[in-house]
């Protein structure tokens, strides 16, 4: 390889301060370069020719010291950490500091809703019930539907059977209008609830419960034939207005969309016999024929007649949210004109439900003007 001087000339000699300096050594020479930009930022050094614009690299900060061959460092740095570049030539203990602070001034808003939301509830449960409480549902005459009815019916006469007032009101938009997007749901002082289970729960916040004198296998039970009612009866309601075409064709569509202009009548009706259908694929009733669903009602009316025997309510002489959620299945059922009776008439089989059915009506709802048509034997 050429060089720049003659074999076996001695190379030039280089001054004291040139040694001291490091000069004519690359090494060294390099080590310099870095001490200087160092130097110049501490902390943070440009990416040079990053195809990342706008980004630095962040080192972390370690001592140099001298050797032989220059300026060195004496620990291994960190994998360097980007920057944005708003923050280049910030100190790396203020950008974790800002790091720090921002997720908790984040999380104290948070803090404060929920502390603020639970004293709230708990200053809503110590207040007595209003006069002015009110139930929303669906319009009653030409848009609610089998199984709505039947859920608003329940939550009324729950409210009914604790003695506590409640002003019905019926809304086009009451399905929208729901957090939950279900109806019913109460409005009580600045609280909103919907479904009777959240319903049950919020009305013995305020010391109103009808399950109190149950023990704890009774209440177990009661929650069991409460779940059969709302997997059999409820189900088979859903399916009966949005899977039987005859019952979707006459009733469902006209009734759901009767509310709105075309064609967005004809949209939202589509769009729900859409989810429901989905949800019934998704529990094993998407293949189910209209007769296998019939056989369930029936097997789940005879399982409640069994529980009912001759005794007025479920649990003896008392009510309870069960006899209200049968209560508002099996009234619905009875007095909602469909397609045919065959659903009506599984309920008719059973004698002491029908007696159920009108003890209820009669003692909470007829004396009280609350409900206009009464069921009749068959």
């Amino acid at each position: 390889m050429a060089s720049g001087r003659e074999p076996g000339t001695p190379p030039p000699s280089r001054s004291a301060a040139a040694r001291r300096l490091g000069l004519g050594n690359p090494r060294a020479r390099g080590g310099a370069r870095r001490w200087r930009q160092r130097k110049r930022s501490p902390s943070t050094v440009s990416c040079a020719g990053s195809s990342w614009p706008g980004l630095a690299v962040t080192l972390g900060s370690s001592r140099l010291h001298r050797r032989p061959g220059g300026l060195c460092e004496s620990e291994p740095q960190p994998a360097p950490r980007l920057v944005a570049a708003g923050d280049a030539g910030v100190s790396e203990e203020d950008a974790e500091g800002r790091e720090e602070r921002k997720p908790r001034a984040r999380g104290r808003p948070a803090a404060m809703s929920l502390a603020a939301e639970a004293f709230v509830s708990q200053i809503a449960a110590t207040e007595p019930w209003p006069e002015n409480a009110t139930l929303y549902q669906q319009l009653k005459g030409e848009q609610i539907l089998l199984s709505d009815n039947a859920a608003s019916l329940a939550v009324q006469a729950f409210l009914q059977m604790c003695n506590l007032p409640i002003k019905v009101v019926c809304r086009a938009n009451a399905e929208y209008m729901s957090p939950s997007g279900k109806v019913p749901f109460i409005h009580v002082g600045n609280q909103v609830v919907s479904e009777l289970g959240p319903i049950v729960q919020f009305v013995k916040a305020k010391g109103h419960s009808l399950s109190d004198g149950l023990d704890e296998v009774q209440k177990a039970e009661m929650k069991a034939y409460m779940e059969l009612v709302n997997n059999m009866l409820l189900t088979a309601e859903l399916y009966l207005q949005w899977c039987d075409e005859a019952t979707v064709g006459e009733i469902t569509h006209a009734r759901y969309g009767s509310p709105y202009p075309w064609p967005l009548n004809h949209i939202l009706a589509y769009q729900k016999q859409w989810e429901v259908r989905r949800k019934m694929k998704a529990i094993g009733w998407g293949n189910k024929t209209l007769d296998q669903v019939l056989e369930d009602v029936d097997q789940c009316c005879q399982a409640l007649s069994q529980r009912l025997g001759t005794q007025p309510y479920f649990f003896n002489k008392q009510p309870t949210e069960l006899d209200a959620l049968v209560f508002g299945h099996l009234y619905t059922i009875l007095t909602t004109q469909l397609t045919n009776d065959e659903l009506s008439e599984k309920v008719k089989n059973y004698s002491n439900l029908l007696a159920f059915c009108r003890r209820i009506e009669q003692h909470y709802f007829e004396d009280r003007g609350k409900v206009s048509s009464s069921v009749k034997s068959s």
